[in-house]
């Protein structure tokens, strides 16, 4: 997903780049509001999967406290190396959907100035 994410948004922002007069910046908007709104979906499903584990961690960590059990240590363990990836990947997530908004600004002010010419 990520190497998609990052495959797509250079694409577009070469064509902001390359700022031909031809291209059909209508279709381009649609097209890229459509991938927004995909990976704002994929977005959510990693923050409750993030959280779930999250909550997972603290309740399995406050039973090992509590029990210290060697069972409930490597649980806590487990899922905290779970854990990790998924903050990362839904950080990522964030801070690229939140880029895309931006592009797609500046998509729709192409798209603005050359309805004006």
């Amino acid at each position: 997903m990520k190497s998609q994410i990052q495959t797509y948004n250079n694409y577009i922002t070469k064509k902001l780049e390359e700022n031909s007069a031809d291209e059909d910046w209508e279709k381009i908007s649609e097209d890229y509001l459509i991938k927004i709104k995909f990976y704002q979906h994929e977005r959510l499903i990693h923050l409750i999967v993030t959280a779930l584990f999250a909550i997972m961690e603290t309740i399995v960590v406050t039973a090992t406290v509590t029990a210290d059990s060697l069972g409930l240590m490597i649980l806590s363990a487990a899922i905290l190396v779970l854990l990790i990836p998924y903050v990362a990947h839904y950080y990522f997530l964030e801070n690229t959907i939140q880029k895309m908004y931006l592009v797609y600004d500046e998509i729709v002010s192409r798209l603005k100035n050359k309805n004006l010419k």
